[in-house]
């Protein structure tokens, strides 16, 4: 597909620019009500999936910067939500572990999910939203 001169507002760039910010603004209001940030619901997802992992491996698998999982992980700490353990064998090397708090939140962020999920396709048949999700997932490089 070749483009000439092109007004930026009719580019895809431009549309998923403005659907990743109000979809963000969605996300960030959504998990406020479970008493976290958005960044906190993705490492705990992480965690869900796999607990006790490395701070570096989460900032890997989350496409993030480490000072920024660091920071994001101080929030958790202190929500105690997360803590670190140490692994014998490496004094070095710390995992990031899931508090009885932070297993417990689940259902709740599960609930929130649902809900951000029906307002985000929202006025879509049930093919739209599959072939919506078809086609953020191939953008993404992932399957379905």
């Amino acid at each position: 597909m070749q483009y000439g001169f092109m007004e930026f507002r009719d580019t895809v760039s431009y549309l998923l620019s403005k659907l990743t910010t109000a979809h963000r603004n969605l996300l960030e209001k959504s998990v406020q009500d479970v008493g976290l940030h958005s960044g906190q619901a993705f490492i705990l997802l992480e965690l869900w999936k796999k607990d006790e992992q490395r701070q570096v491996d989460l900032a890997e698998k989350l496409n993030l910067a480490a000072p920024t999982v660091n920071k994001i992980l101080g929030g958790m700490l202190e929500a105690d939500l997360v803590t670190r353990k140490k692994v014998d064998n490496d004094a070095r090397s710390t995992r990031i572990v899931l508090t009885p708090k932070g297993r417990n939140v689940r259902p709740l962020l599960e609930q929130k999910w649902v809900e951000i999920e029906e307002q985000t396709i929202l006025g879509l048949t049930e093919t739209e939203a599959l072939i919506l999700k078809q086609l953020l997932s191939k953008l993404l490089g992932e399957d379905v």
